[in-house]
């Protein structure tokens, strides 16, 4: 089994709880300004929701389009795991006293001395999923099936304003976007026909992926490699053709390592986001191996299991690396792939009924902040221009965002682990003090002299 980053069987885990209540607001409730109000529920705002829950001087409420909390539910392989430990759950790294924390939801699921004896610190990804909804159904801030049509500003009221498409109005001082990054598809495959899919959807097309006489996946980091290892098990009982094929020169291991690990720190932050822009875009693109990288262990699984397939004879798979996707096309059920080895610099083409596209997440500004554009900051690349303290408005603490800072808070931005950290910032902001202590030092290491 590898040592990824997700799933167990669901049969192991208690039923999932109600989410929260999906229906809108009393009319008289809707049209209060409130403090803040969080747009979208990952698990970023939903952390935030779980720390101002206890907070009596802050109202806020939390907007998600979904009927219910969902996080990658297409990648839940059997056996896979987050990557960070459990102490990156939620509310712990801010608030260790939290009720929302994940060793509070495995007491209260039965689980806990199970998880003790398993003693393995990474929690199973769909277990992780089922703790993001029992945590939300114990919350009387978030609104599921809200979708937001539009946020405009009132400079009188000096408020937020934001129209949901059933009609429905809510007005707060500030604003926390948590809407995550959506599924990036790459230009070659933009008008691309067919019926290929990103893996966020791998799980929901398995079996039909599987029918298929040939399939290939493009991507190399951490989902790419889980959906390899899972087709790999499986390819001597459908008989399909697997293809693997990345970009990168080879297939990276995640760089884990303890000194490394302090780059997900307050001090770190610090540095990076006070290095010229230019510096900072480079080393976002040099760093990708510090959280897109695959686990190392499951790398070893898919060698273990190449090898023990082969043991019976050549195995209907390839590996391609330094392979870039050029172009692409669609005819009669059969993708042509147009790739170049960047290396020795030569075109080729790769054929496959099957197509999966593990190449990532990309921010998008949401096209409900359109009316706000000018309130905005933007940098010399068109991206947020986010502050230290998270905020991307002209204010400088009237629009915060979640995630979408690799650019300027470099690898703690998507970061599990430093979620708290930057809510616990963000509640001192729209408090105007500090009530989750924000650590400021705590790496060994000097990082800017």
């Amino acid at each position: 089994m590898p040592s990824s980053t997700l799933e167990s069987p669901l049969t192991a885990l208690p039923e999932p709880a109600s989410t929260g209540s999906a229906l809108p607001e009393p009319a008289e409730s809707a049209v209060r300004t409130r403090d803040f109000i969080g747009i979208g529920l990952g698990p970023f705002n939903l952390g935030l929701a779980c720390l101002t829950e206890p907070i009596d001087e802050l109202d806020g409420v939390f907007l998600e389009s979904k009927p219910d909390f969902e996080w990658h539910s297409g990648m839940f392989l059997e056996g896979a795991h987050l990557q960070t430990p459990f102490m990156s759950d939620l509310v712990t790294l801010a608030d260790p006293t939290s009720p929302y924390s994940f060793l509070n939801y495995l007491k209260e699921s039965g689980r806990l001395y199970s998880f003790y004896i398993r003693e393995n610190f990474y929690p199973l990804r769909v277990e992780y999923d089922d703790y993001c909804r029992w945590a939300a159904s114990k919350l009387s801030s978030i609104r599921f099936g809200t979708t937001v049509a539009e946020v405009t500003y009132e400079d009188r009221d000096k408020v937020y304003v934001v129209r949901t498409t059933a009609g429905d109005e809510f007005r707060a001082r500030h604003l926390v976007l948590g809407t995550g990054t959506p599924p990036y598809i790459p230009e070659a495959c933009a008008e691309l026909g067919g019926d290929f899919i990103h893996n966020s959807r791998y799980k929901q097309h398995k079996r039909a992926l599987q029918a298929k006489k040939s399939i290939t996946l493009v991507g190399s980091g951490q989902s790419a490699a889980e959906i390899y290892y899972d087709l790999l098990s499986e390819i001597d009982v459908h008989g399909y053709r697997l293809n693997w094929v990345t970009r990168s020169p080879r297939f990276f291991p995640l760089e884990y390592t303890k000194l490394t690990l302090e780059m997900t720190s307050p001090e770190y932050i610090d540095y990076f986001h006070a290095l010229p822009e230019r510096t900072r875009y480079r080393l976002q693109s040099e760093q990708k191996g510090l959280f897109k990288g695959i686990d190392g262990e499951l790398i070893d699984s898919i060698f273990d299991l190449l090898y023990q397939k082969n043991l019976g004879g050549p195995v209907p798979t390839r590996l391609l690396t330094n392979s870039a996707l050029n172009s692409a096309r669609h005819e009669n059920g059969t993708y042509t792939l147009g790739l170049r080895q960047e290396e020795q610099g030569k075109d080729y083409d790769v054929q496959s009924e099957g197509l999966i596209l593990a190449t990532g997440y990309k921010y998008a500004e949401p096209g409900f902040l359109k009316p706000v554009r000018d309130r905005i900051r933007y940098d010399e690349q068109g991206n947020h221009d986010v502050a230290r303290n998270y905020s991307i408005d002209t204010t400088g603490r009237g629009i915060f965002l979640q995630n979408a800072g690799v650019h300027t808070h470099s690898i703690t931005s998507p970061d599990l682990g430093m979620g708290p950290y930057r809510n616990a910032y963000i509640i001192r902001e729209l408090l105007g003090t500090e009530y989750y202590p924000v650590e400021k030092s705590i790496a060994f290491q000097e990082f800017a002299v």
